[in-house]
């Protein structure tokens, strides 16, 4: 997303505060004070600013989208976070092997051009020992469930429309089965993941071994 796209969809998620609170705390609540956390895609940034507010971690989010990294860095500066926020492909990286302790990646795993390529990248920059977590939605979600979801995000009635439409015609076409997620899990060098399912989304743990590789994806 880039330009007024973007701006929307900052401003309308906003509001949906109480879930990225959540996700912090079960973030943090596995890594030790002083350890570092890469949020893949963090779009308006407001999961990575809650995972700062919350201790002592080294916090960095990585997304695509130019428009997203400056909306970002402005809700980090407002908010009073040291978040190292910059603009990269969710396959291609520029961190070194081994750099973190957590990966979260929140929403946005379904959009990615590349999902092998950005779990091989997931896999390689964590720390032997590291362990990450992938949250979406689940392609099973009924849309009774999406619009009781939708209906305590807080939007105005004409926003509430529009995303539940967006719900419908983009992102459950998009989105993964649990088998789906399982099977790439499995391909990946990960080797394996665990499915929590969750109200209309899902979360997929990933461990990276300890001792374990960490060998950049070839381009070929």
């Amino acid at each position: 997303m880039e330009g007024v796209i973007a701006t929307w969809y900052a401003r309308n998620t906003k509001g949906d505060i109480r879930d990225y609170r959540r996700c912090a705390r079960a973030v943090t609540d596995q890594v030790t004070p002083g350890g570092s956390v890469l949020e893949v895609a963090p779009g308006p940034g407001y999961l990575a600013i809650e995972i700062a507010k919350l201790g002592d971690y080294r916090v960095t989010g990585l997304d695509v989208s130019h428009s997203f990294v400056r909306i970002a860095r402005e809700n980090a500066g407002e908010a009073r976070a040291a978040i190292d926020f910059r603009q990269g492909d969710a396959a291609h990286m520029p961190f070194a092997d081994d750099a973190f302790d957590f990966v979260a990646c929140r929403a946005a795993f379904k959009n990615f051009s590349d999902p092998a390529g950005a779990l091989a990248e997931i896999h390689r920059v964590l720390k032997p020992g590291g362990k990450a977590s992938i949250y979406d939605l689940r392609k099973n979600a009924s849309r009774e469930a999406i619009d009781r979801e939708v209906a305590q995000m807080g939007m105005s009635r004409l926003n509430a429309w529009l995303t539940k439409w967006t719900f419908r015609l983009m992102l459950l076409k998009r989105a993964y089965t649990d088998d789906a997620m399982l099977r790439m899990s499995a391909e990946s060098p990960f080797r394996r993941g665990e499915i929590v399912e969750d109200g209309i989304g899902f979360e997929l743990r990933l461990r990276k071994p300890a001792g374990a590789p960490s060998a950049r994806r070839s381009s070929a």
